[in-house]
């Protein structure tokens, strides 16, 4: 293969965006507010799952790592997703409870970024939430040992079948190695595209008092 060639075919490939401006007075006081206004807009889009956001989490010493997750609530007090605590991700913000959030809504050329610290949530907002999950879900939680190696396809799909037998004409507990986190923020910013690459950025920045503080960035 020519590498000239292959990265002629991605250097070349552009987008100029043509999106309204964001401007600091059209902007919420609060960033939830601002992302509240964001994700409904993204959602009358017709976006495929909107909610889809990149969490990244890093290692005591500093390795980062990144995956998609769905965020399943949020209001003042943060961000919440729903996994396995024993993953890679779970193992993570055990020793470094510190993470990021990134939505992109690429149809409206827009960009959230989200930090701050993570904790797990209550025992009982967990099990409302694993409650909701339809049946396959449920029983998907207890069949995966996520992140862990996997011999073959077929050694899940046994997994699954054992469980389903299991709990056939049951209630499916949730097991206690699956739940809740919640990111706090510490800082939002909100990205708009716009035309030659000179994009609109907004910083919110938490004060000690739990006001927040609105920056412009330089693109």
């Amino acid at each position: 293969m020519d590498n000239s060639e292959n990265n002629s075919s991605v250097t070349d490939l552009r987008i100029e965006y043509e999106s309204p401006a964001l401007r600091r007075n059209t902007l919420k006081k609060n960033p939830l507010e601002q992302f509240r206004l964001w994700l409904d807009e993204a959602i009358a889009a017709n976006i495929i799952e909107p909610q889809a956001m990149i969490l990244s989490t890093a290692t005591s010493d500093g390795i980062p790592s990144a995956r998609t997750v769905l965020i399943r609530g949020y209001d003042e007090r943060g961000f919440v997703f729903y996994t396995n605590y024993q993953s890679q991700k779970g193992r993570e913000l055990a020793e470094n409870p510190h993470a990021a959030l990134t939505c992109y809504w690429a149809v409206l050329h827009r960009q959230v970024r989200i930090a701050g610290s993570v904790s797990r949530v209550s025992s009982e907002e967990s099990e409302s939430y694993f409650k909701s999950r339809p049946e396959g879900s449920k029983i998907g939680a207890w069949a995966s040992k996520q992140s862990q190696v996997l011999r073959s396809r077929a050694e899940l799909e046994t997994e699954v079948k054992e469980f389903e037998a299991e709990f056939e004409g049951k209630e499916i507990p949730r097991p206690l190695y699956w739940g809740g986190y919640r990111l706090l923020p510490d800082m939002i910013e909100f990205w708009q595209g716009q035309p030659s690459r000179l994009h609109d950025r907004f910083r919110y920045i938490r004060e000690d008092d739990d006001s927040w503080t609105i920056q412009r960035l330089s693109p």
